[in-house]
This record gives C-alpha cells, sequence and structure tokens, in this order.
C-alpha cells in the first residue's frame, strides 16, 4: 500500500463492471483522469455470495496490485447483470399485486387493468414472473383489510407485493400503506407510484410487478456487496449503475432494483462519452456473437423505455439495439452470391476461426454447407482441409484478409489463412476472393447501417455530425467498413476491453421525472425541476452540482425533467483544462478542417464556440474548459448577450433560424451557456413555451450575468 504523503493526497474513483465472462475494476484519478489501476477476475457466479464476491476481489486486486490505499477511494460504483439476468432466467419470485380504486369505474379500471397476467420472459413461456390479485375499494380500505390482503397472497406462495392504486400518482397514500404493512409482516414490497409518475396503471403495474420480482434476490446481493466493501475499508458511499446511463445510491437500488437494467450496455455507452470526450456519436459494442448499438447525442446518451418479455414499461434505459452480426458470425453463400452474415456465430457452432489457425493447417481448402444447430439454414459456411478438419469462415476473417484489421489488433490473426480460405469460396462463388471477402463485410455492414439509420430517424441526430466509435474486441473487424459505406468518421476507442469499467468509474449521479401535464404552467415546471432535483439528491447528487434538462412531448401530453449531478468528491473538473490553441485545434478536428479554417464566434470564462462556414450553413462546436465538445450542429451561430439581455435576443434569433418547409414550420433548437453548464432548449415547439422554459431557469440569476446563447437550424 502506498504510505507516501503526496500519495495519500490523490482522490481515486473505482468503476467496476460485472460481465457475463470476467469482472473488471478499473481505478481512475479524479483530478488527472489517468488511469491508475486495472483488477480482472472471472465472474463469480457460482460462490455463496453471487457475483458480489467477484466484485470485492477485482477491488481489491485493482487495489493491491497499484499502490492505492482504501482511504483514497472516494468514489466506488458497479454495474450490474443481476437483474437482466434474473429476468432472462426466471430467477424471479412471485408477486402478489394488491390493488386500489375508488367508486365504480376506478375499481373497474383497477381489477381490468391492474390484475397483470403473468408475465412471460421468454419464446418458450417456461421463464416468467407469476402473479396472484387482490382487490381492495378505497371504501373499505384499512389496515387489517390490507392485512389480510397480503396474508391471503403470501399463502398463495407469493414472497414479495405490488402496490398499484388507479390514479395512484396523484396520491399514493394507499400503496404507501400497503408496503408499510407488508414490511411489518416481513415481506417486501414496490409501490407502483414509486416506479413511475406517468398514467398508464397497465405499465405502471407491470413495472412495478418486475421489480418486485427481482426484488428479494437484489436486496441480499446489495446487502452483501455493500458489507464487503466496508469490510475493505472503503468510506465511501456505494453506488450502482443504472440502465439510463447514471449511477444511484444502493439505498436506493434497494427500492428499484429494475432500474439497473442494461447497465452493461449503459457502462459502455458512457465510458465512450466521458472517456473518449465523444458528444455527437453511435457507439458499437462488438462482441462475438452480437454488437449493441447506442446513441450519444449533444453529450447524452438518449434513452428509452426498457422491454420486458415483449412489453414497453416505465423503466427509462438507454437506447441500445442489438445487431445478430460481430466478430464471429459466420457466412451463409450460394448461388454465386453472399446470402447474409450471421446470425449464427462460430462459437456457438463449435469451430475454431480460419483467422486464428496457422496457415500451414489450410492445406487444400475447399468450401462446405453445413447446418451449425438443427433448426439452421443448410448453407452457412465452413472450411474443410486435406485432413478433413473444418474451420469456420467468419467476418474477422474477411477483416484479416482484406487488411482492415492490423497487426496488434485485438482481432488480428492469419491474413494468409484467411486469404487462402476465401479464394476457395471466391471459386465456389464463381467470383475472386476480394469480392468474396468484401461481400461479406458488406452485407454485414449492411446491418449495422439498418440498426444506425434508425437509430438516427429516430433521436434525430444530424447525419453530418455523426462519428462512429468501437469498443469491444471485434471493433476493428465492423467499423472500418461501415464508416466507408456511410462516408462517416470512426475512432477505436483506447482501452477498448475495459470501457465498461471506466463508464461506471465516471458515470454522473442519475435521475428521471416524468408526468402527464397537457398544458404545463411555469410553476408545473418549478414543481418538476425541484422534484427531479430531490430525487438525484437523495441518490447521491450534491445540490450544487445539479443539471435538469426539461423535455416536453406535446403529442403524448408529457413532461420529463432528467437529473444530473456529481457526487461531492467529483464536481471538479476530471481532467487537465485546454487552452485557446487546444479548443481550436479539437473544434477543427471534429470538422474535419485544418485550425485555421475554424472561426472563433464567441467565448467566455468556461466555452468557446468555433464555426466553419460551408455555403449557406455554418457548423459549429462548443468546446468546454475540459477538453469536452458538448453540443455540435451543422448550422447555427452563438452571440454573447447577459441574463437580462437573453430574452430579447433569443426571439430575434428564433425568428430569423425558422425553417419553412412546404406545410410545416421547423422550430430552431436554443441552448444557453450560464457559468459553467449548458442549458438545453432542443425540440421546444413554440416561442410561449420556450420563454417561459428559459424564465424557469433565468428567474433566481442577476441580469448582469453572462450568457452566451446558441441557435441552430433544424432540417429534419
Amino acid at each position: 500500500m502506498a504510505n507516501n504523503g503526496d500519495m495519500k493526497k490523490r482522490k481515486v474513483r473505482v468503476g467496476i463492471d460485472v460481465g457475463g465472462t470476467n469482472t473488471k475494476a478499473v481505478a481512475i484519478d479524479n483530478e488527472t483522469y489517468e488511469i491508475i489501476g486495472v483488477g480482472i477476475v472471472p465472474t463469480s457466479h457460482t460462490h455463496e455470495l453471487g457475483v458480489s464476491a467477484g466484485v470485492i476481489e477485482s477491488f481489491r486486486k485493482c487495489l493491491n496490485e497499484n499502490g492505492i490505499d482504501p482511504e483514497e477511494v472516494v468514489f466506488i460504483a458497479h454495474s450490474t447483470t443481476q437483474a437482466t439476468n434474473a429476468l432472462l432466467e426466471g430467477d424471479v419470485a412471485k408477486v402478489g399485486v394488491i390493488g386500489v380504486g375508488k367508486g365504480i369505474v376506478s375499481g373497474f379500471l383497477s381489477r381490468l387493468q391492474g390484475n397483470i397476467d403473468d408475465i412471460v420472459l421468454d419464446k418458450s413461456g417456461k421463464r416468467k414472473i407469476t402473479t396472484a390479485y387482490r382487490y381492495i375499494s378505497q371504501k373499505e380500505f384499512s389496515r387489517e383489510k390490507v392485512k389480510q390482503a397480503v396474508q391471503e397472497l403470501v399463502d398463495e406462495g407469493c414472497s414479495v407485493i405490488s402496490a398499484s392504486k388507479t390514479f395512484g400518482v396523484d396520491n399514493m397514500k394507499e400503496e404507501l400503506l400497503i408496503q408499510e404493512v407488508a414490511r411489518e409482516m416481513g415481506v417486501e414490497a414496490t409501490c407502483a407510484s414509486d416506479i413511475s409518475k406517468l398514467y398508464g396503471l397497465t405499465r405502471r403495474t407491470r413495472t412495478a410487478v418486475i421489480n418486485s420480482s427481482i426484488l428479494p434476490k437484489m436486496i441480499s446481493t446489495a446487502n452483501s456487496t455493500e458489507d464487503a466493501v466496508r469490510k475493505a475499508g472503503i468510506k465511501s458511499h456505494l453506488m450502482i449503475m443504472r440502465g439510463d446511463g447514471g449511477v444511484m445510491d444502493i439505498e436506493e437500488m434497494r427500492k428499484r432494483p429494475v432500474l439497473t437494467m442494461l447497465s452493461g450496455p449503459a457502462a459502455s455507452t458512457v465510458g465512450a462519452l466521458m472517456h473518449l470526450k465523444v458528444s455527437n456519436g453511435i457507439f458499437f459494442e462488438v462482441g462475438g456473437t452480437s454488437t449493441d448499438i447506442g446513441v450519444i447525442k449533444n453529450g447524452r446518451p438518449m434513452i428509452d423505455y426498457a422491454v420486458v418479455g415483449g412489453q414497453r414499461t416505465m423503466v427509462n434505459s438507454i437506447d441500445v439495439h442489438t445487431g445478430g452480426v460481430a466478430g464471429g458470425s459466420m457466412i451463409r453463400a450460394g448461388n454465386g452470391r453472399i446470402i447474409h452474415v450471421g446470425p449464427r456465430s462460430c462459437h456457438i457452432a463449435n469451430l475454431a476461426y480460419v483467422a486464428f489457425t496457422s496457415p500451414d493447417k489450410i492445406v487444400n481448402p475447399k468450401v462446405v454447407q453445413i447446418v451449425p444447430i438443427k433448426g439452421d439454414p443448410a448453407d452457412y459456411i465452413a472450411i474443410e482441409t486435406a485432413d478433413g478438419s473444418r474451420y469456420a469462415l467468419t467476418t474477422t476473417c474477411a477483416a484479416n484478409a482484406l487488411g482492415y484489421v492490423k497487426e496488434g489488433d485485438y482481432s488480428y490473426g492469419y491474413p494468409e489463412s484467411c486469404v487462402k480460405a476465401f479464394e476457395a469460396l471466391g471459386k465456389f462463388l464463381n467470383m475472386s476472393w476480394k469480392d468474396a471477402a468484401l461481400g461479406v463485410l458488406d452485407n454485414a455492414a449492411a446491418t449495422c447501417i439498418e440498426i444506425i439509420e434508425g437509430l438516427a430517424d429516430k433521436h434525430k441526430i444530424e447525419r453530418s455530425q455523426i462519428s462512429l466509435v468501437g469498443g469491444g474486441g471485434g471493433a476493428k473487424v465492423l467499423l472500418p467498413r461501415t464508416a466507408e459505406i456511410m462516408g462517416l468518421r470512426y475512432q477505436i476507442a483506447d482501452q477498448a476491453e475495459i470501457i465498461s469499467s471506466i463508464g461506471v468509474a465516471l458515470a454522473l449521479v442519475r435521475d428521471t421525472v416524468e408526468r402527464v401535464i397537457p398544458n404545463p404552467t411555469q410553476e408545473d415546471i418549478m414543481r418538476l425541476r425541484e422534484e427531479a432535483t430531490d430525487a438525484v439528491v437523495r441518490s447521491g447528487a450534491t445540490p450544487d452540482s445539479v443539471e435538469i434538462q426539461i423535455e416536453i412531448d406535446t403529442q403524448a401530453q408529457k413532461v420529463r425533467a432528467i437529473a444530473t449531478g456529481s457526487t461531492e468528491i467529483a464536481t471538479q473538473d476530471l481532467a487537465q483544462q485546454v487552452d485557446d490553441d487546444q479548443a481550436r485545434r479539437l473544434a477543427a478536428e471534429s470538422i474535419g478542417v485544418a485550425p485555421s479554417e475554424v472561426e472563433l464566434v464567441v467565448k467566455n470564462d468556461f466555452f468557446w464556440v468555433f464555426g466553419h462556414k460551408v455555403k449557406d450553413k455554418q457548423e459549429i462546436r462548443v468546446v468546454n474548459k475540459k477538453g469536452f465538445i458538448p453540443r455540435q450542429r451543422e448550422d447555427g451561430t452563438a452571440v454573447a448577450t447577459t441574463v437580462a439581455g437573453v430574452r430579447s435576443l433569443v426571439t430575434r434569433l428564433w425568428e430569423e433560424y425558422l425553417v419553412y418547409k412546404s406545410d410545416i414550420i421547423l422550430t430552431p433548437d436554443i441552448y444557453l451557456c450560464i457559468g459553467p453548464k449548458i442549458i438545453d432548449f432542443e425540440g421546444i415547439p413554440g416561442m410561449d413555451q420556450l420563454t417561459m422554459l428559459m424564465d424557469s431557469e433565468l428567474m433566481l440569476r442577476a441580469g448582469n450575468e453572462p450568457v452566451i446563447a446558441i441557435v441552430a437550424r433544424s432540417h429534419m
């Protein structure tokens, strides 16, 4: 352990990612952003403490082997696959639902919409969350009635309760009493209105049932992990990764473990965002069988509702789409063409890659068509050699043959073996080996491009602002060719194998509050801001660090407040500050031009805004003191003003940047840089709503406080 006085002054953040195979801990210096330790151990699925044992073992290894004192650790967080795995594997508790309603209509709704059917978790129908139901009318509601209902449900085999009241989001008093009584009886319980504040009794109850089903297991895991962290000498609060890319205090995880679903892909995306300073990009996590693809826009991961058992829940998670193609994907071919690449991988077919087989074993190769697993098409390609051995021809083999994968890359093997095998495939298909190999990569890229295009449309990402970012061992297999076809820039993440752990270590505390408000007033917005602030502070953020993003969906009549904040120790900058020249270079690199070709539009003590004119558009890049580009747009400008002058300035910019397109009007996006924060008013449908939202942000600020107003024209 380090005893040096200077070393003692370090503040260290530790992120731990619990993967299916390995658990990886990474230590990062809180001030320099430097990775100062890594500890990797096999994930402890079979240990009596479950995956908690691996979390602690990786943590200790990381500290012990890198001279880090436990007292230096000021932040520790881990992702967890347990919620997802429990649902995938059907390792869930039977849930008793207690519905509450008032009057005939409300009672009918509760019995109809709150009496949740069993939730099927897999296609076979064998894995499912089983439920039972009791109803108590508000007229007859009492502690005794609740006690009776809980006991009846326990007698039916339920080991956890979900309380769900019709219109409970308006008043959840009865739900809280059900939870209190159940806990007094030794049974854990979830309040549906604690999980989501949105109307929609069926979805809200279903989400609460999912949360309840994993509650006993997750509480046990939380207890054992927290106990082990304390015994290791860590005084910092243990934080848990959420599926939306933030972290929450372990106490919040005990109440809402369902929020940790998909925290693995979330950790990878946040790692790309924070460590690589990506502000607009499509992130690929490329494995052997499948590729997870997520979106980063304006410095934030894009969010959607998680789907469980084919049903949408009210759980916000990073919008990650999985493609059935990756580094080990096999090839289907015949009749003179590449039919398809994937979804079967050579790991499942139990065949070795040609790419990782030495050339002296690839003797007189010939193509054979096989059925990897019963029920698969009979046109998957394998290579059979002179001695009768068979090897899989994969995307990795194609990338090696064509030189996309270079020596030193994780996926690099024997290009000579790959060329030999593709020569055989070329003869089989009556084409050149290069055309066969390129056809494989093009087919694989097409699967990725379909997902990318769908995500770009869904989240309204300007095509000119997209870059591709790759993590995982197979990133060099898929990204270069996909980027070539789409005409996009790409980069492979440094430390790709530990990018998820980096994401956990650098994640911000996050929480979201959503409500159905048809015509929100300024008072509604202020209340929602306060509620979101309180929620994220409860989860471990310091009040001064909290930033609120307000989103208004006029079609769904829904308002969402997304709160993010730092733990106390992370409110300082995580990276060394950049100067004017470095900021200019970063902006130029992002745009893809020389530094001399970008102009400084405006700057203040916290931000630079650079522009580059292309015909009638001006690309803009906002660079902050940490060298991060939190906003980038293809057509916009920026103007310095003050709090007192910003309203009239924004009104003028709004009118100037409106786009009239056939029968629709496209409203511009507005961003205000105030102090070190950027306040985002993207997608606001009208000037009245924009003014209301700006007023809710500006009303407590001094009139002479500097502001940079940024406007961007929408072309979608």
